[in-house]
């Protein structure tokens, strides 16, 4: 129990730092460290493939491209220039909508019977809360919409990017140089 509470802390920190880091990149460590504190959380429960799949695809491919992102984001531009504060007129939608998600979540959870659907055991065997046969059956039954969603999310998140740092113009060729440099003299040479 205390583990799980240190790790608690230890998610909510990280999160609260990444949302809170000035620069993009420190907000990307932060995730980092949520990630691996989910993962251990996972491994305390004996799910091991999760913990590992936390670890590899979270950590090791989306904050890549996260990193990416904000290279590609970053190479070549000018600062922005800062617009108005809308973060005032966001507080009310962003309240509502948390109100009726929590709703939601309480609903669900009324609904549902608080008996887990898979027992505990060994990690390998069938209808155990981690297995590698339970995992792929709620991803690719009870769970596809929501991934293949976030697969096409993060599919128009890259081409946003592209797009954003790319050329001003794509079809048009950069301007031929009219005038030459001036070549440097010749070194001395070494040898005679």
């Amino acid at each position: 129990m205390i583990g799980f509470v240190l790790l608690s802390l230890v998610m909510i920190a990280s999160a609260l730092f990444t949302v809170t880091a000035k620069k993009p990149v420190h907000s990307v460590v932060g995730l980092l460290v949520n990630f691996i504190a989910l993962a251990i959380t996972y491994l305390t429960l004996h799910a091991e493939f999760l913990a590992v799949i936390q670890i590899v695809v979270y950590s090791g491919a989306i904050l890549i491209l996260f990193v990416f992102v904000i290279a590609l984001l970053s190479s070549g531009t000018k600062p922005f220039e800062p617009g108005p504060n809308r973060m005032p007129r966001a507080v009310y939608p962003a309240l509502l909508f948390g109100a009726i998600g929590l709703a939601a979540i309480a609903i669900a959870v009324a609904k549902t019977a608080f008996a887990p659907t898979a027992i505990a055991g060994a990690t390998g065997d069938a209808n155990v809360f981690g297995s590698v046969a339970d995992f792929g059956t709620a991803l690719f039954t009870t769970n596809l919409l929501p991934f293949e969603v976030t697969a096409f999310v993060l599919m128009v998140a890259i081409v946003g990017v592209v797009l954003l740092a790319g050329d001003d113009a794509p079809g048009r060729r950069a301007p031929k140089r009219t005038q030459r440099e001036p070549i440097s003299p010749p070194r001395e040479r070494i040898a005679p």
